[in-house]
């Protein structure tokens, strides 16, 4: 793992989940379904949870919604599935809270929005109310300022104080300060309210990058509650990705960020757990967590015409990935195995003796052979129409022979412990 230094934080906990500096960087998602619809939420949400996400958030914004999230928690306890569920507060949050008790209980976290959970009011009545709930129900609170729905008067009051200046900043760096004191005040808030320090999570989400950056330096800088880490509105497939990729990386490597969410906008009927797949591999690719074995595959040149080794690279990348929910009971450290999968002689072998498990196919106008190499050493070479399935034989014959040693070892340790 790499070594980087985490900002120090209270743990604060939701649900069965641990989540700030003393704990590993969690992965959240966000449903897209209707809460109402308690077959369809319920159907998501499994999904979510079984792609390895670790909070699911979902939105309760009317009384249908509100009324259906004890039974998705019911629905989901009885599928054997107890990923802490966030409930997404706008508006009328404060209304929903109070009227809907079996709600506030069966959440394990509210998120609410400063900017506008108190829209025509003068005063903080509604953001009370919903801190009242969650000290009541000793529930923890996500603070969650967005630039799309930052709090209009104090943006207003801020501008207004900045243009008086004899050097006035720029309007962009304004509102991010403007998205900082909005987060900090109303922590300062809950803790009049009663909510400790450690059941306070704050997040200011932009959809820029280097905005990102900015917000999340200042509040890394100027407090020490949990952070929850997320590009939002990312956008569509690769732009979403790679967008995502870039501020949780420059974040996460500075140490900010204890939850994370990849905020990817599906393709119609596309599969929600993409942005769970995303985050793990933020994660796993700056060595900060390990989710599932890595497949190491070249690009393909002139060397390597064959299609042989693309498919061989996704079907062995896909089978680990399905692989994982039943290795993980039964094997540990298995996330954290290496595999390489390479087209040609060049950069083959070398790659292949890198990983736990390698094999180099031949290229175009090479010999017909691939040699599979196991912890750096050559250990047979395949040939013929069946190298896929004799991979994959050799890889569960590894992954047994390997990992379940280290199970033992660690149910010896426990018993002994």
């Amino acid at each position: 793992m790499a070594i980087i230094t985490r900002r120090k934080t209270p743990t604060v906990r939701i649900g069965n989940v641990l989540v700030g500096s003393s704990a590993p960087i969690v992965v959240q998602s966000m449903t897209n379904t209707d809460t109402a619809d308690i077959p369809g939420s319920i159907k998501q949400i499994a999904a979510l949870a079984r792609a390895g996400s670790e909070l699911v958030r979902v939105t309760v914004n009317n009384d249908a919604a509100a009324q259906a999230v004890p039974h998705i928690v019911e629905g989901l306890a009885k599928m054997g599935i107890n990923t802490p569920i966030i409930g997404d507060f706008h508006y009328n949050g404060h209304l929903l809270l109070k009227k809907y008790p079996a709600c506030a209980q069966a959440l394990a976290k509210y998120r609410i929005n400063p900017g506008n959970c108190s829209i025509g009011k003068k005063d903080d009545e509604n953001f009370r109310t919903m801190i009242e709930v969650a000290v009541e129900n000793q529930r923890p609170v996500r603070i969650g300022v967005n630039w799309g729905s930052l709090d209009q008067a104090l943006l207003t009051k801020m501008m207004d104080e900045n243009s008086r200046l004899a050097e006035p900043k720029d309007a962009r760096d304004v509102m991010m300060e403007a998205m900082v004191v909005s987060a900090l005040n109303s922590a300062d808030l809950a803790l009049k309210y009663g909510l400790r320090k450690d059941q306070i999570i704050l997040s200011g989400k932009v959809s820029g990058v280097q905005d990102l950056i900015d917000v999340y330096r200042e509040l890394a800088k100027r407090c020490d509650y949990v952070l929850h880490l997320g590009l939002t509105e990312a956008g569509m497939g690769a732009k979403g990705i790679i967008a995502s990729s870039a501020a949780l990386a420059l974040a996460l490597q500075e140490g900010i960020g204890d939850t994370i969410r990849v905020s990817l906008t599906p393709a119609p009927n596309g599969d929600r757990t993409e942005e769970v797949t995303v985050a793990q591999q933020i994660l796993q690719s700056l060595g900060i967590r390990s989710f599932t074995p890595q497949v190491t595959a070249c690009p393909g040149c002139g060397r390597t015409t064959s299609t042989f080794f693309q498919e061989m690279a996704e079907k062995i990348q896909s089978y680990t990935r399905k692989q994982m929910p039943v290795w993980k009971e039964t094997y540990t450290g298995v996330e954290e195995m290496k595999l390489a999968v390479m087209g040609c002689i060049v950069n083959g072998p070398g790659e292949s003796k890198h990983a736990n498990i390698g094999i180099s196919l031949p290229g175009t106008f090479e010999e017909p052979k691939a040699p599979v190499y196991v912890d750096g050493r050559l250990f047979v070479t395949l040939k013929g129409d069946n190298i896929v399935p004799e991979f994959i034989k050799i890889l569960d014959e590894y992954v047994d022979s390997h990992y379940s040693a280290n199970k033992k070892e660690a149910q010896e340790v426990a018993v002994k412990a």
